[in-house]
């Protein structure tokens, strides 16, 4: 649950850092997801739109004509090809006086669809008169103006550069040069509009797809316009996205050829055309997401956009939409836990979003931002992958601390990397449950003091305890003189009982070394029972979620403990249950007894003695096997005669003093009772 609040909170303060980065463009995050995103330019093949042609003043037309300003009746014979059926836009200013400025006013006048264009300043060198003011006027935007009435919808200006009269008053309609670059001086988007003096101006964009289409820019809602039936889609200050075409896709000529009648005039009927300066040193360059281009092409990029339904669609909510599925993504640690196949998820969910994008920008024209996301997946994954670390890591100490006592350093190594098996709660699994218990433990421990029984105990329990771990089993508590241990649990161990009847003769056999030790340094030998039996029992976390214990319960437990008192009974160190030998079979040396019923189990259960493989033993098992069959055959003299023969068997005295009791009793129907 800890670690739950803490992912989350990490997931919140990532959530609310990045999405202030997003709102407010924070930089240098903004900058870097802008050059991120023109990516997208690189995928797309589009093609700028035919009707849209860039008259360019270059190298050519500056060689031909001298360096630029070019006195005014070269520009006026240049437009003079110019079909007036066409749409003039003059991305330049005469803002300075001449003496041909009447020349270039007269061919303006022939065109009858000329757009003049001003600058925007904050301030400047001279004002406008009022004049000036009034003719501007006639290009306002008066409809849109009336929607958008007392809103801050578009950037106002304070100043303005404008023509100088005659030429003013020759253009058709007026508009306004002026855009915007981002945060990294780039040109991404396009002014629709522009306050000024109280008047709201089309920009040149705007106004040429006006005059082309006859209609007016209307506002259909808070950041969405329609102009003639083409969608526009705006930020809060009135700009649109561009999607920018290759460089080669803009249809452009030198102005030498127009002004030598080199361009057929019918291609230049219905078009709009740009006239505007390329030369190195003079041209209005500007950086765009393709690179340098000359400034009119930024207008032929907005008209060319609405003519071919091109502007870009920009949704906020859609990015963020993204930026929070990523930075939920790392929550697949709840189902995944494998770090690398982790990581395959990250790249490959990225990968996908990545392609969508890409594909969204090329055929739906739809901008998604995929810098932030990508940054929400680092951010994210790397704070949960490092906290995930850190709870593994506290997990791992509080497992190597807890368990490094009761699990061998390969269990405790493997369940380090589990540590779900530890979650609070139980299963059930097939286990095989050990007791072992010292005998006649009380008169040893009248015979010392408590330090001296301390150590006593810690030096047989030592040993005893290492074979356990040694064999992939737990130590579930010391209780007493008595150990408690199973196998198969907290991880899995294929062979478990055959480990645990493994453990219960190597302790036998260590403690044979241990009693010499003992009996050099005159202490009382150590004698021990071992009871084993595999069950189905439920092992886990019991207790409450601050105090709880690793242990097992279950009817299999408690047959386990009473097979381990039952050795008092027949003489014996080991005995295992009829479950454990079905498993075990021919890998151990055994033999039956009897069928017991033990304490709190209705139902009786053949018990077996676990025996070190020895010759003598295996001679010992042979004879009493032939003693047992006879006595079960009811031969009782037989059998008798042979257990006899087994002289210091402690399990044939069973049977001898068995045998004595039922000729006494006079018992001769000896299968109803003890069935084989």
């Amino acid at each position: 649950m800890n670690k739950h609040i803490k992912y989350i909170s990490i997931i919140l303060l990532i959530s609310l850092f990045l999405l202030l980065a997003y709102v407010t463009k924070i930089e240098p995050l903004y900058s870097f997801s802008l050059r991120f995103n023109d990516l997208n330019f690189k995928y797309q093949d589009k093609q700028a739109s035919s009707d849209v042609i860039f008259i360019k003043i270059d190298e050519q037309s500056v060689d031909r004509f001298g360096r630029w300003p070019w006195n005014r009746d070269v520009i006026a014979k240049g437009i003079s090809y110019i079909d007036d059926s066409s749409i003039l836009i003059l991305d330049m200013v005469f803002s300075e006086p001449t003496s041909y400025d009447a020349v270039l006013a007269q061919s303006l006048e022939e065109q009858d669809n000329s757009v003049c264009g001003f600058f925007l300043r904050h301030q400047s060198a001279s004002s406008i008169s009022s004049e000036k003011i009034e003719v501007l006027r006639d290009s306002s935007l008066d409809r849109l103006s009336s929607q958008v009435e007392g809103e801050k919808v578009f950037i106002e200006g304070n100043e303005a550069e404008i023509n100088v009269e005659p030429i003013l008053s020759a253009c058709s309609l007026f508009a306004i040069f002026s855009t915007l670059r981002d945060s990294d001086q780039l040109f991404r988007n396009y002014p629709l509009a522009f306050s000024f003096k109280g008047e709201l101006y089309p920009s040149i964009g705007v106004q040429a797809l006006r005059m082309l289409y006859n209609k007016d820019l209307l506002r259909t809602s808070k950041e969405h316009f329609d102009l003639a039936g083409h969608k526009v889609k705006t930020n809060s200050h009135g700009f649109a996205m561009l999607n920018y075409y290759s460089y080669d896709s803009y249809t452009s000529y030198s102005f030498s050829d127009l002004y030598d009648g080199k361009l057929d005039s019918k291609y230049l009927q219905n078009k709009v055309i740009i006239l505007g300066i390329t030369e190195v040193g003079v041209g209005d360059m500007r950086a765009t997401p393709i690179g340098m281009i000359p400034g009119p092409l930024i207008h032929a990029t907005f008209i060319s956009n609405v003519i071919n339904d091109e502007l870009l669609y920009h949704n906020q909510y859609i990015d963020f939409s993204f930026v929070l599925l990523f930075l939920l993504l790392p929550l697949i640690w709840l189902l995944v836990s494998s770090i690398s196949l982790r990581v395959i998820i990250y790249v490959g969910s990225y990968g996908a979003f990545f392609l969508l994008s890409k594909l969204s920008f090329v055929y739906l024209h739809i901008y998604i931002d995929s810098f932030y996301p990508l940054i929400s997946l680092i951010f994210a994954g790397i704070s949960s992958e490092m906290l995930l670390h850190q709870i593994k890591e506290q997990e791992s100490k509080f497992i190597e601390g807890a368990f490094s006592s009761y699990l061998s350093p390969v269990l405790l190594q493997k369940l380090m990397k589990e540590p779900k098996r530890l979650a609070l709660g139980g299963e059930k699994k097939m286990l095989t449950i050990f007791f072992s218990d010292i005998r006649s433990f009380t008169s040893i421990s009248e015979t010392m003091d408590p330090q001296n029984l301390t150590q006593y105990l810690n030096r047989y329990f030592t040993p005893m305890s290492d074979i356990v771990m040694q064999h992939h089993g737990m130590i579930d508590k010391y209780i007493g003189d008595a150990l408690m241990a199973f196998y198969n649990a907290p991880i899995d161990v294929k062979n478990h009982a055959k480990e645990a009847c493994e453990s219960a003769l190597e302790m036998m056999d260590g403690l044979e070394v241990l009693n010499v030790e003992f009996k050099k340094e005159g202490l009382p030998p150590i004698n021990i029972g071992i009871g084993l039996n595999t069950a189905e029992v439920v092992v886990g976390n019991m207790g409450s979620d601050k105090r709880f214990n690793y242990t097992v319960i279950g009817d299999g437990v408690n047959l386990a403990s009473r097979v381990e008192g039952i050795n008092k009974t027949y003489g014996t160190n080991i005995i295992i249950t009829e479950f454990t030998q079905s498993i075990i079979k021919d890998e151990f040396l055994t033999r039956p007894i009897e069928k017991v019923r033990v304490k709190g189990k209705e139902e009786e259960v053949l018990i077996y003695e676990l025996l070190k493989d020895t010759s003598f033993n295996r001679e010992k098992v042979n004879l009493y096997t032939e003693a047992r069959d006879m006595f079960y055959k009811g031969k009782l003299e037989e059998a008798l005669r042979n257990f006899k023969v087994l002289e210091g068997d402690s399990v044939s005295a069973y049977f001898i003093k068995l045998i004595d009791t039922l000729k006494k009793n006079k018992i001769d129907e000896q299968e109803e009772h003890y069935e084989q």
